[in-house]
């Protein structure tokens, strides 16, 4: 009985701060300060794995930030999940503010203003798209942890004004092996073609609308590459069996519009110290 009792008062009294281990709160300031206080930054791994879209981190992976992260993840202290995904929604933030910056850029409207056209002058949601834990790990643990950030993060982002929902539509197609002890290109070869989009998913996901991949941290960010891979295979064959029933004669059928206005980008909670000292913009 003392087993489920102290689960259950560690959820509403968190016994210890999931960052340093203060006792009585579920992160305390100065860890929070660790996680949520700074500017989130581009980052970008080196090498970069190919077809890596533009990422945002909100904090280093080091510290307190690695304590809280491993907490949620290995030990279930969902009571973290509040502040980590607040800082996941800044790196969104971040990444939405900086979409202006990039060579190129055409002056698409922002999703920081809270609203973004879609085909038509559609309102659009900003969408969500955790990378996906795998089947194994997610029974182990009893949840996934980026998932459950996803969601916070979303709610984070619409408390602030921008409508933006999660689909949680990409699943493993393979089994892969243990990361931990691969290089980037590993773990690039490790996941190449692993993931896709469910068969349900397609649809929702090319309405229109920015796509922001979301992950708890990025070291190599082979898993990001290959989660963006997967959406933009997805829009491919759309793009294809769209034009395939044109020639067929159906003049009616409309594709999916892929622009500067819902491409894919990412963000993560946390991405490896040396990701933010290379500065390539």
């Amino acid at each position: 009985m003392r087993g489920w009792w102290q689960d259950l008062t560690d959820l509403v009294l968190p016994a210890e701060c999931g960052g340093c281990g203060r006792p009585r709160a579920a992160l305390c300031e100065q860890c929070g300060a660790g996680l949520c206080g700074r500017e989130p930054r581009r980052v970008r791994p080196d090498p970069e794995p190919r077809g890596l879209p533009a990422v945002h981190a909100a904090a280093p992976y080091e510290d307190a930030v690695r304590a809280v992260l491993l907490a949620h993840k290995e030990r279930g202290a969902l009571g973290l999940v509040g502040p980590l995904g607040a800082a996941l929604a800044g790196a969104v933030r971040a990444g939405l503010r900086d979409e202006t910056r990039y060579p190129g850029d055409t002056g698409a409207p922002s999703w920081v203003d809270g609203t973004h056209g879609g085909s038509q002058g559609r309102t659009v949601p900003l969408t969500l798209v955790p990378v996906p834990s795998a089947r194994a790990a997610v029974r182990a643990r009893g949840q996934d942890p980026v998932r459950r950030i996803a969601f916070a993060a979303a709610g984070e982002l619409r408390r602030a004004g921008v409508p933006a929902r999660v689909l949680a539509v990409l699943r493993q197609r393979r089994a892969v092996a243990d990361q931990s002890g691969l290089d980037s290109r590993g773990r690039q070869a490790n996941l190449a073609g692993a993931l896709g989009v469910t068969a349900g998913g397609g649809r929702m996901l090319v309405g229109g609308g920015r796509v922001v991949v979301v992950d708890d941290l990025m070291t190599t960010g082979a898993s990001l590459a290959e989660a963006a891979r997967a959406i933009r295979d997805l829009h491919t064959e759309w793009k294809a069996r769209t034009v395939a029933l044109r020639e067929l004669g159906s003049g009616a059928v409309r594709g999916p519009e892929w622009g500067r206005g819902n491409e894919i980008t990412a963000a993560v909670v946390a991405a490896s110290p040396d990701s933010f000292e290379i500065n390539r913009n």
